[in-house]
């Protein structure tokens, strides 16, 4: 099928260029008249300029001058026109040279006797009997036809050579009609066996895509269940948890009230009966008893931060979605603006593109998404370095992208991914957190039909990109 094509766009081309080998040919022919028709109309000015003067001589009519002068100022004109017509040709560029020196001869003498018929009408008529005019007429007369014989040798090989151009071209139109018609048919039959074996695909990919839908509808169902599971999972254990722990926070408040009349105690033996003083008692009391209570109360502060927070993933999680219209530029104003205290004291901006489209989400969802995302790149900018960071957003395809880019340490390729697992975190942990905020964020994403991408490398900054649907697509 494509060789046909290819022969087609062939037989095409190649009548094109017959088109315009034609039309060239044409054009010559063409030139060939327009010369015949110039040269032609020279001959009968020379020979109105003739009648015109005997005319005069004999009635000394004013009307008769008129014509002659006008045919005059008409010939030179007309010369110039033929020499430009005949330039290609030596034998007329010979014959035009000719006629241009008879001419002006021709006309001084005409001219001559025009103006000696006003003063002496006798001695004008004596004078044309005998001078030279005649001759010169008859010379221009034959000149000109001697240049009408030339274009007429010329033309006949010139119509024979368009009629051979015009043959080529319509054997050429016949041979591309019949391959057009051999390709047409070619193709219908390649079209008809492409559109049954389509037809055979697609009914097919439509059976496939049934049993896909069926095994999808099954694996969410199994998905939601264990996300059901997995959600009462979290919160019977953060339950079973938070008894154990109020015990050890209670324990720890109690040993740590003890310790202090023990320390008192050891102070008081130190200064009355100091030879019954232990120094390692002294020191346990002391130093390593306090130390000791610090280590467990600040171990369990960080238990009950992580319970807490894994409590409210899971009543996250149980929560019903309300879709609502959001625009996206007042809520990131009105997320800027409680920060706006933190941003002075570093020293730092956030940008916020004006227009951001408008998308159709859980208000509360998304306010703690982009809130996440907004304070963590404010967390960790760059110290010593003016804080810059972007919030922006597009519409691609269904989705908006937001996207909040910093110019702060930035994030190792290699914890791109691990960033949003539970209690997993990057870089050095000099900031306060415990892992969740990126977990929460693409949890909500994904209940959302969106996702969460990163995009960094380290000491050049980061971009969290939030891609959401612009309406609502709520998961399970």
């Amino acid at each position: 099928m494509a060789l046909a094509f290819v022969a087609l766009i062939g037989s095409a081309g190649t009548a094109g260029w017959f088109v315009m080998r034609a039309q060239e040919h044409a054009t010559w022919v063409e030139h060939t008249y327009e010369v015949e028709r110039r040269v032609s109309t020279l001959r009968v000015l020379i020979e109105r300029l003739e009648v015109a003067r005997r005319g005069y001589l004999l009635t000394r009519n004013p009307q008769t001058k008129r014509t002659f002068i006008a045919t005059v100022k008409g010939e030179a004109p007309l010369i110039a026109e033929i020499k430009r017509l005949t330039v290609d040709n030596p034998v007329e560029r010979q014959n035009i040279a000719d006629i241009e020196q008879l001419t002006i001869t021709h006309l001084g003498l005409l001219s001559r006797s025009m103006m000696l018929a006003d003063r002496d009408p006798a001695l004008a008529i004596a004078i044309f009997n005998h001078d030279q005019s005649l001759g010169i007429t008859r010379q221009l007369r034959e000149t000109t036809a001697a240049m009408l014989d030339e274009e007429n040798r010329l033309l006949e090989p010139r119509i024979e050579a368009q009629r051979e151009a015009v043959r080529i071209l319509f054997y050429a139109l016949a041979f591309a009609g019949a391959l057009a018609v051999a390709t047409a048919i070619f193709s219908i039959l390649v079209l008809r066996r492409y559109t049954t074996n389509l037809v055979q695909t697609r009914e097919a990919v439509e059976k496939l895509n049934d049993e896909l839908e069926d095994r999808v509808e099954e694996r969410t169902r199994d998905l939601s269940r264990a996300n059901e599971e997995i959600q009462r999972f979290a919160y019977i254990v953060s339950h079973d948890l938070r008894s154990p722990l109020v015990n050890v926070m209670g324990f720890t408040g109690e040993l740590e009230a003890a310790a202090k009349p023990l320390a008192a105690l050891i102070d008081k033996v130190e200064a009355e009966a100091p030879q019954l003083l232990d120094q390692d008692a002294a020191l346990a009391a002391r130093e390593d008893l306090p130390e000791s209570i610090g280590f467990i109360r600040t171990s369990t502060q960080k238990m009950d931060r992580l319970i807490n927070a894994i409590l409210r993933l899971s009543r996250e999680g149980k929560r019903v979605l309300t879709p609502e219209r959001l625009d996206l530029t007042q809520l990131a104003d009105a997320i800027v603006a409680s920060l706006q205290h933190r941003l002075d004291e570093i020293g730092a901006t956030i940008t916020v593109q004006r227009g951001m489209p408008t998308v159709v989400v859980d208000r509360l969802a998304a306010e703690q998404m982009l809130s996440n995302l907004v304070e963590n790149a404010v967390k960790y900018l760059k110290p010593g370095v003016p804080g810059r960071i972007t919030v922006s957003a597009t519409v691609d395809r269904g989705k908006v992208d937001i996207a909040i880019a910093d110019n702060g340490r930035g994030i190792d390729p290699r914890d791109h991914d691990r960033i949003f697992d539970l209690f997993r975190r990057s870089g050095q942990q000099d900031q306060p957190g415990e892992g969740i905020g990126l977990a929460h964020v693409r949890a909500l994403a994904y209940r959302l039909g969106g996702f969460v991408d990163c995009k960094s490398a380290l000491g050049e900054g980061a971009t969290f990109t939030l891609s959401l649907p612009v309406q609502p697509v709520i998961q399970g």
